[in-house]
């Protein structure tokens, strides 16, 4: 039976206020006609060293939103704030009952509610707990390139960034561990320390972690290179390395095709990495990477323009053509053709390669990872047919493959 909508939504103020009972709430979906200011947004209460707060999680498009209010008028406020948005739905769920909201096209609320169905009561609050990262917020790092405040906290801002880091250096580690095991990698000595190239850096977020992670939390001896274009950028990178009183990274001015970090670094690389380089700057990456043999290839590609201008100017070959006919579908299309050709032409060239999502969508949108360690296993032959027929049947001529003669 429906309910007046202002009787239903005070039933949820008091059900979301008591922080004895509520477990979570969320608000979802939206009114006919009307958009709410976010896409959704969750309510729990924490126990924090400060005391019990009320958590608000509002997401959008790109990214999270925190914020742990105290029991009280604040609290009350922003509860008051979130009712008044034009949200289609309410999901409550207490100590002893779920409760479920709809508002109606004609602005009434369906209201239904059920006994508690699950073990809900065991929900964690503690908040204050050591959480397993391979990078400590109050790492110096972090606050120098801007990611953590002075107190050693992830900004609101950068958590996205910050979970971009972790899951970086957790492929990193994974890719590391692999290479070990295939006998890839030498024997890394302070004499011989670890060789790593970042190609296309820019402001080098991935990079200051990195050597943060392989230097402290692995303990091993780094000699690391960043190279990019423009020259502010290897300016500011290197005041903050020298900021953090770190002699083993370096960076250097000059193109991906033409940098030579051979010399800072007393050899070719063992680690390679390519994050969100532009369209052919990633397989310019791959190809020096392949030059060199690096034992460890991360490349995370970014804009993918060359194959779509290809399949653009050629056409889709029959049966495809409606793979190509919407512009949003041919440009996805043109980024899984270039990234399944960047790991065929790996694989022949002696490289183990995974193509994995590294963070979540609504970290950024660029989240195809190429993690490539080398074998050095000769290539079957279905690998080379594979990929003959793959562009041959797209009619492409990829990057890669150009570079590579």
């Amino acid at each position: 039976m429906p309910h007046p909508l202002d009787d239903a939504l005070a039933q949820v103020a008091t059900a979301v206020l008591d922080d004895a009972a509520l477990v979570r709430a969320v608000a979802s979906g939206r009114r006919r006609g009307r958009r709410p200011s976010h896409r959704r947004v969750e309510l729990r209460y924490v126990d924090l060293a400060a005391g019990r707060r009320l958590q608000i999680t509002a997401y959008d498009d790109q990214q999270a939103h925190t914020r742990n209010l105290a029991p009280g008028d604040d609290a009350r406020a922003a509860v008051d704030e979130l009712l008044a948005e034009p949200f289609g739905n309410w999901h409550l769920d207490t100590l002893d009952a779920t409760v479920q909201l709809r508002v109606t096209k004609k602005g009434e609320a369906l209201v239904h509610t059920a006994p508690r169905s699950r073990d809900l009561d065991d929900a964690p609050r503690a908040h204050d707990r050591t959480k397993p990262r391979l990078l400590d917020p109050a790492d110096p790092v972090l606050r120098v390139i801007g990611i953590a405040d002075q107190q050693g906290r992830i900004k609101a801002t950068r958590q996205a960034k910050y979970r971009q880091v972790e899951e970086f250096l957790r492929s990193l580690d994974s890719a590391m561990a692999a290479a070990i095991e295939a006998g890839a990698l030498p024997e890394i000595t302070a004499e011989r320390p670890l060789r790593v190239t970042d190609l296309g850096c820019g402001n080098a977020y991935l990079t200051f972690a990195a050597f943060a992670h392989l230097t402290g939390g692995r303990g091993l001896p780094v000699q690391m290179v960043g190279v990019d274009v423009r020259p502010q950028s290897r300016e500011r990178n290197t005041a903050l390395a020298a900021e953090l009183g770190w002699a083993g990274l370096s960076f250097v001015q000059g193109t991906i095709a033409d940098a030579d970090p051979a010399g800072p670094l007393g050899g070719d690389p063992d680690v390679v990495l390519a994050l969100h380089a532009c369209d052919t700057a990633t397989d310019e990456a791959l190809a020096r990477a392949l030059g060199w043999r690096s034992p460890v290839v991360l490349a995370a590609p970014c804009c993918h323009h060359d194959l779509q201008a290809q399949l653009h100017e050629v056409g889709a070959p029959s049966p495809f053509g409606l793979l190509t006919r919407h512009g949003i579908l041919s440009e996805r299309l043109a980024d899984v053709l270039t990234d399944a050709v960047r790991a065929a032409v790996l694989r022949q060239r002696g490289y183990r390669v995974e193509v994995i999502q590294f963070v979540e969508a609504g970290d950024t949108p660029r989240n195809v990872l190429l993690r490539a360690v080398r074998t050095d296993a000769p290539p079957s032959p279905d690998v080379q047919a594979e990929y003959d027929d793959l562009v041959g049947t797209w009619k492409v001529s990829p990057a890669l493959a150009r570079m590579l003669g």
